[in-house]
């Protein structure tokens, strides 16, 4: 085994990974094994398939396959970079692309999955080593460019036509379930939403010191459907009427309602009998009916012709659609209309107000809820027949629902709506076993977490479990006593189970010193200096490393790690493959990284050391070289404006080196930067995540760039900073959350809170919220998850972000004094740097889908012998101050949301 070292500027390694012996592509099948697809198309080659019976991760499927990859010198093996079949050339070639820095968006490899039974490709939220296969999926590579939302770019075949045996072999997805029966205790979950309630009226986040509206609502609705009419939910009411102008009119009684807000108000006085046309003195049904979108984005509040003013998901468009049929008003047809253009191929409705033609991937939830609102509209038959089959072919064997696809475990926020779906749809028998897994689910104080095994009771997943387990749903749920032609039903038991002790308290926020212990545990923490890019790996990940550095900062829970952490940095950081912090900043060289050096530049200031000193740099002097006099020309990418930084492709990178500049005192250098930054805002307040701009709209690059601005300082600035967090506040999921890349994403609820903490006062309940939910993602070892919908288990890139975004401290204002701590001891230089084959090129392509083994001629053979590389790869370290957005939603090729 040897390893190749390039001579190039950056004098790093790129190295190439040879497959193992391939499953010959017959050995998989719809049950057994996965299948990737690669398509050298782009460069006079075909289709190749390869096969992995027993699947680990999307990494480890393309190699056990039979393809070779090559990543980036400045990030590793991990960001793919060149594809290659066997031992045949890899592509792009050297002239072609030199994988030194991440490609550019417009050509590199994008990654694409298609879960058992679906025939419809969605672009990958996951890196390769961070995607778990199961049995029956899927993987395509394919090269080129696409956008944001995955919808340019996808494969020109169909998963099928890649699947193990044509995909013709799919499970059968419409067996009923077979489960014990269960029912759920309604009189202990009324009694614990009761418990939930400030002055037994309203719903407030501990910290806040105004009400969760919406989580009200929910209240409302679980109380009407466990107690009925009762003391309790006519305080609730009350309160909501009271309060509708704050909820439903935040922008004042005579412009365009909240769209969801106005609708769940609506079904609340609808369930309850009240009038839905005053409602606090608001007709809300006027409210909605007048405020229907006939255009697109050009209008503020809509995404396309059918919309409900300022509606942001489909929940809220099917809500406001249901909330105008319960009062006997007709929705307009454009907005029914709406709904069924939500609707995926498979028949699952997405939660995203996509348009026509992007990339849809449905979930069980806005699919049950979207299903009630199409059936009662009348006329959608064959949406509402496609949806209730997505439904059944979703359950899982034990009765419940996954939240997302791809999820391996129940949740009950989506299980319960799609019991409700089916049994309004008359599929008792699945509904049943649905309200079991349920039962199954609610916790000893009678309230219901989010997931399969959770401890902590959440609001928003209780309310629709007690309308499922009480048989109905928001068209049929009301407060008015049904007529006594029926034998009544069995009542929930009279010997409740004993209450475990309160809950945890809403926005009380993630335990942080279990967060620091996970962060700077020896297995995470190489030699108490550096985070490494993998299991195995001694080659440092210095962007991931800074991120840990910042969070140790920002808690002050243990000052003798980071000064460990920022020792190492400033003493050149010299990992265990020899490379420093210069290697990645790219000081000196043709490559130098703005991203990189401000990122450096940040921490420096931020613990007292030089910037003009640090790490054998003068950091802020490269900084100020770094700013582009104007864009470079091709096939020059270093400079994409006049006042970017050189390889500084994000907003985030952008960002965190206007904040370095101005922190150095150089106002006068970060000028053009800042207005290079400003002119990238949207009207509506957001910041794309690249540079250029691809014209989406991206939480974590709002909240940093915000950051930035309100260091910069100055009335333009200031709008704008104002203009960001609003429309930071409007993208708040329900649970508190925020959208990533990864779907509910802890990153960027964590960098929300940093971005709203500029106007704590004002944006209060929307941090206490965002803890809420950053605490309901951490793990028994201190750790985060992804995302709330993403793979279980600690994520070290999510939770050096979780950490340190929970205290609320802006990269702008961060400090941390080292004085008093105590120097760490230099570890003795550990293991040596892995030996990898290199293998030699040759020629390969045979025409069609090719498999990678089992005959087959020409490019078609593949190497007899390959590597087991599973412990010698990690996570990529991602490219240059922005970069989780920049790769992983640019290209997605490395670890989940990482930032360098």
């Amino acid at each position: 085994m040897t390893v190749a070292f390039l001579s190039l500027a950056m004098c790093v390694t790129a190295i190439t990974v040879t497959p193992a012996a391939a499953d010959p592509v017959g050995e998989c099948t719809a049950t057994k094994g996965a299948i990737v697809a690669v398509d050298f198309g782009p460069f006079g080659g075909e289709v190749e398939r390869g096969c992995d019976t027993t699947p680990t991760t999307g990494y480890e499927l393309l190699h056990e396959a039979g393809f070779t990859t090559e990543g980036t010198q400045h990030d590793g093996p991990a960001f793919i970079c060149r594809i290659g079949l066997g031992p045949g050339t890899q592509y792009p070639t050297t002239d072609q692309e030199s994988c030194v820095l991440t490609p550019p968006a417009t050509a590199y490899w994008s990654y694409w999955l298609a879960a058992p039974g679906r025939n419809t490709w969605t672009y990958s939220q996951y890196g390769a080593m961070d995607r778990k296969p199961k049995d029956g999926d899927v993987d395509a590579w394919v090269f080129g460019g696409t956008d944001i939302g995955g919808t340019t770019g996808k494969p020109t075949f169909t998963p099928d036509e890649v699947r193990a045996q044509g995909g013709t072999e799919t499970p059968d997805p419409g067996n009923t379930p077979t489960v014990a029966p269960g029912t759920i205790d309604l009189t202990a979950a009324a009694r614990w939403v009761g418990s939930v309630l400030d002055d037994g009226e309203r719903v407030v986040d501990d910290g806040a010191d105004t009400p969760d509206y919406l989580l009200t609502t929910e209240a409302a609705y679980a109380l009407a459907a466990a107690d009925g009419d009762s003391a309790t939910l006519d305080k609730v009411t009350a309160f909501l009427a009271a309060h509708t102008a704050d909820y439903a009119y935040p922008s004042g009684p005579d412009q365009a309602p909240d769209a969801t807000a106005a609708a769940r108000l609506a079904l609340v006085a609808e369930a309850t009998q009240g009038d839905p046309r005053d409602v606090g003195g608001h007709d809300l049904i006027a409210g909605l009916a007048d405020h229907v979108c006939t255009t697109g984005p050009t209008t503020p509040g809509c995404t396309a012709p059918g919309d409900f003013r300022h509606v942001s998901y489909g929940d809220g468009q099917a809500l406001a659609v249901l909330a105008l049929l319960q009062a006997d008003a007709v929705p307009p047809a454009a907005s029914v209309e709406r709904l069924t253009q939500l609707q995926c191929e498979d028949g699952g409705v997405t939660s995203i107000l996509i348009r026509p033609g992007e990339n849809c991937d449905g979930d069980p939830a806005t699919t049950g809820l979207v299903a009630l609102a199409l059936r009662e509209a009348g006329g959608q038959d064959t949406a509402v027949a496609k949806a209730r089959t997505y439904l059944k072919k979703a359950q899982s064997g034990n009765g419940s629902f996954p939240g997302y696809t791809g999820a391996t475990t129940g949740s009950v926020h989506a299980t319960a709506y799609a019991a409700q779906a089916l049994s309004a749809l008359g599929d008792t028998a699945q509904a049943d076993a649905a309200v079991s897994w349920l039962s199954r689910e609610q916790l000893d104080g009678g309230g219901f977490g989010f997931e399969e095994g959770a401890t902590d009771p959440a609001l928003y997943a209780t309310s629709p479990a007690v309308l499922a387990g009480a048989g109905t749903d928001l068209v049929r749920l009301t407060t008015k006593a049904p007529e006594p032609t029926d034998p009544p039903t069995t009542g929930p038991p009279t010997t409740q189970p004993p209450a475990t002790g309160p809950a945890r308290p809403a926005g009380e926020g993630p335990d942080l010193e279990k967060g620091v212990a996970y962060l700077t545990g020896a297995a995470n923490l190489r030699q108490g200096q550096y985070y490494a890019t993998g299991a195995g790996s001694s080659r440092a990940d210095f962007g991931l490393t800074i991120d840990g550095a910042y969070a140790l900062a920002a808690t002050g829970l243990n000052n003798d790690k980071l000064r460990g952490i920022v020792d190492f940095l400033d003493k050149g950081g010299k990992d265990g493959e020899g490379r420093t912090l210069r290697d990645w900043t790219g000081t000196g060289t043709a490559y130098a990284l703005g991203g990189s050096l401000g990122k450096a530049a940040l921490l420096a200031e931020a613990v007292g050391r030089d910037p003009r000193s640090f790490g054998g740099q003068d950091l802020v002097a490269a900084l100020a070289k770094a700013v582009c006099a104007g864009p470079s020309q091709a096939p020059d990418r270093s400079c994409a404006a006049k006042g970017a930084y050189t390889y500084a492709p994000s907003v985030f990178s952008q960002s965190l080196a206007v904040m370095a500049q101005l922190r150095a005192d150089e106002k006068a250098a970060a000028q053009e930067p800042i207005a290079y930054l400003e002119s990238l805002q949207h009207t509506s307040g957001a910041w794309p995540s690249l540079i250029p701009a691809t014209g989406d709209s991206d939480v974590d690059s709002t909240a940093v760039a915000a950051m930035a601005l309100d260091l910069a300082g100055g009335e333009k600035a200031d709008k704008a900073v104002d203009r960001a967090l609003a429309w930071i506040a409007g993208k708040q999921l329900p649970d508190g959350g925020f959208p990533g890349a990864a779907g509910n994403s802890v990153n960027s609820a964590a960098l929300a809170v940093q971005g709203l903490s500029l106007d704590a006062e004002r944006y209060g309940p929307e941090i206490a919220m965002a803890l809420t939910f950053l605490a309901g993602q951490q793990n028994s070892d201190g750790g985060f998850n992804v995302a709330e919908e993403g793979q279980r288990g600690s994520d070290l890139r999510a939770s050096t972000q979780a950490v340190g975004g929970a205290t609320g401290i802006s990269f702008g204002t961060l400090e941390r004094s080292l004085t008093g701590t105590t120097p760490q001891p230099t570890p003795t230089p550990g293991a040596s740097t892995p030996t990898i084959i290199t293998p030699g090129e040759s020629t390969g392509g045979t025409g069609g889908i090719v498999d990678t083994a089992g005959g087959g001629s020409g490019g078609g053979a593949l190497a007899s012998t390959g590597v087991q590389i599973a412990a010698l790869i990690g996570f990529a370290a991602l490219l240059v101050g922005a970069g989780w957005r920049v790769v992983v939603v640019g290209r997605r090729r490395a670890s989940t949301e990482g930032r360098t």
